[in-house]
């Protein structure tokens, strides 16, 4: 189950804390840049002041040289503050440029190093697409939010602190006519940001759930066209895309109006502001500030525009809220599958390289041996070493996807190395699932599984999943050459090996027939080759990984009667001194297995070899001989 969203507060320090953590110097620096750059542009009415009581004082003499001597001082001040502050704004843009990307970098790494610990189940139950909403959408609105939100949120919030203590300086009563009228715009951003705050985690979700079907309608293609459903699929497009239409017209409509309205409501607050400073002018009000200064128009005029000054900044800030929000929306997503818990794997029993000596006992080996072995510590500090022969037993297997509706009932499958077991059965009976289980993609809810007498459960899930070698029924090609999708059933496979093994598996004979051989490129799940050709791949990689476990997921049902018995010849002598499970609906390729076990229910109610199973007349029998068939 997806854990909860985190609460919004909670987000952006964990935001912050992600980016200090990531850079510990330069988050700092361009804060320091940002600072200084607000400071800049927030003195101005310093310098103008004091102009303008210079103008005053020299305007009786009518010395216009003596003036121009004290104010050049005060200009070339302010031109000095404002070239540092040039510099600091081309140094904070590629700082911010560069801890943006490097930010997204980590954090997109960060997802998928947790996504590859996620369970099976995880998977199962989560759209694609909206899986990969979270590294487009989700991780786009972060960007945003990191690279323009903050910093704009930073400088405005500089801007008004100075602002405010500078008109404090100016006029108190001044200034609390001004925040009377900030108070009216916090009021209106609070009601409108709200309602945008809503619409925008709304937004997220649906366009999550749009790319999640844009994924179904592309990989789909194919039966959409073949059934006529064209026009049901575009009419359940109309329906998704209308919710996020709506969410995202409600969310971008408050957004949208909130900026006029706070600039507006600045545009009276300067002319309220104006009258009122003409007013204390006129009537000649006794001044209270902080620098005990009376009114006069060196006053006033300043005061205007740090007005203007104080409410565009305060305009800006509302204006930043949907920007906000979007990235804590999507940060809320993002770091949801950050969050999800990890597969449990509490395994200590680990595979590794080993020797037997003459006396027949087993050491570890630091090289390559070709030997197998099950390290396995104890409680008392001693370590024994197992051969990995590929003996798996169920005993009495209970198991349900989820706990309501069970799937196997009592299930017990013995397999010694080097036999071949088949499941045969009805759709839903029961026979992958046990496969599942057997690689611990899920785990039990009752009975035993062991592995060469070791409970699977102490075994670590990795080294476990290095003994087996599974071929689907639903075939994953990456892209890359036809070599590297062989290789990455063994990593470290020379050229030789993965031909030997694409030989093996009957591939030789199609890709020598490619264009470049084995360095075709693949690319799109293997687009360019037909079914049957991309399963023969993925039994070559199977191969080439030359496990003691094999299963066998339908691995020949894509592939049509001839090359079935090619195939078959190659599987045959993949399979020699493996243990084999096979799951099949052409019966003809589990006839010489060991044991043959039909499953109905998630229950074997018959096993046995095929000789035997024909001579009982049941389930079987029926099967083979086409008295019924599979569903």
């Amino acid at each position: 189950m997806r854990n909860k969203p985190t609460a919004k507060p909670s987000l952006m320090l964990r935001i912050l804390g992600f980016l200090f953590r990531a850079y510990p110097v330069l988050v700092p620096l361009t804060l320091l840049c940002i600072v200084f750059t607000a400071l800049v542009s927030s003195i101005p009415a310093i310098f103008m002041q004091k102009v303008f009581e210079l103008i005053e004082a020299w305007q009786p003499t009518g010395d216009v040289e003596g003036a121009f001597r004290e104010i050049l001082p005060v200009v070339l001040t302010l031109a000095c503050f404002y070239a540092v502050g040039t510099v600091c704004i081309t140094l904070y843009n590629q700082l911010m440029a560069y801890i943006t990307q490097g930010f997204l970098h980590k954090l997109r790494c960060r997802m998928f190093e947790g996504m590859q610990d996620l369970p099976i189940r995880y998977f199962d139950t989560h759209k694609h697409g909206d899986v990969m909403s979270y590294y487009t959408n989700d991780i786009d609105a972060m960007r945003e939010l990191v690279s323009r939100s903050l910093p704009a949120l930073v400088q405005s919030l500089t801007i008004i602190t100075t602002v405010l203590i500078l008109m404090l300086y100016f006029s108190v009563y001044m200034t609390l006519v001004v925040l009377l009228g900030v108070l009216a715009m916090l009021l209106v951003s609070k009601k409108v940001g709200g309602g945008s705050a809503r619409f925008f985690v709304r937004q997220q979700k649906a366009m999550g759930e749009a790319e999640g079907f844009f994924q179904e309608m592309m990989s789909g293609q194919k039966v959409i066209k073949v059934f006529c459903h064209e026009r049901e699929s575009e009419q359940d497009f109309e329906r998704i895309n209308e919710n996020l239409r709506a969410a995202a017209a409600s969310a971008h409509g408050y957004a949208n109006v909130l900026g006029p309205i706070i600039g507006n409501i600045g545009n009276v607050l300067y002319v309220v502001i104006a009258t009122v400073g003409g007013i204390f002018l006129a009537t000649g009000v006794e001044n209270l500030s902080l620098s005990g200064m009376a009114f006069g128009i060196s006053i006033v005029v300043p005061f205007l525009n740090m007005t203007k000054q104080f409410t565009g900044n305060v305009n800006q800030f509302s204006q930043q809220i949907s920007s906000i929000v979007m990235g804590l929306a999507g940060a809320s997503r993002v770091f949801a599958l950050m969050d999800e818990a990890p597969e449990a794997d509490d395994g200590y029993v680990t595979l590794v390289n080993a020797c037997v000596r003459e006396d027949g006992t087993v050491t570890e080996s630091d090289t390559r041996t070709g030997t197998w072995a099950w390290r396995h510590p104890h409680g008392d500090g001693s370590v024994t070493y197992t051969l990995l022969r590929g003996d798996v037993r169920l005993t009495d297997v209970d198991f349900g996807y989820t706990e309501e509706k069970p799937v196997l009932h009592g299930v017990s499958v013995y397999a010694a190395p080097g036999q071949k077991v088949a499941f045969v059965g009805a759709t839903g009976a029961g026979k992958t699932t046990i496969t599942n289980l057997i690689n611990r993609f899920y785990d039990i809810a009752d009975g035993k599984i062991r592995y060469d007498g070791i409970n699977v459960n102490k075994i670590k899930k990795s080294d476990l999943r290095r003994s087996l070698g599974i071929v689907l029924q639903d075939t994953n090609l990456f892209t890359g050459t036809v070599m590297d999708n062989i290789r990455y059933g063994k990593l470290d496979a020379s050229d030789e090996e993965c031909v030997a093994a694409a030989r093996l598996a009957g591939a030789d004979d199609f890709i020598s027939r490619l264009p470049e051989g084995y360095e075709t490129p693949l690319d799109n799940n293997g687009a360019n080759l037909s079914q049957g050709q991309r399963q023969l791949l993925a039994i070559a990689r199977a191969a080439v990984a030359d496990p003691p476990v094999m299963i066998l997921d339908e691995a020949t049902s894509s592939i049509d009667t001839h090359t079935e018995a090619i195939v078959q010849r190659g599987m045959d002598k993949l399979m020699e001194g493996r243990t084999v499970f096979v799951i099949a609906h052409r019966l003809s390729t589990v006839k010489n297995s060991d044991v043959i076990m039909v499953l109905s229910d998630g229950r074997i109610i018959e096993r046995g070899s095929h000789e035997a199973l024909l001579r009982e007349r049941g389930v079987y029998y029926r099967l083979y001989t086409g008295a019924f068939e599979l569903e």
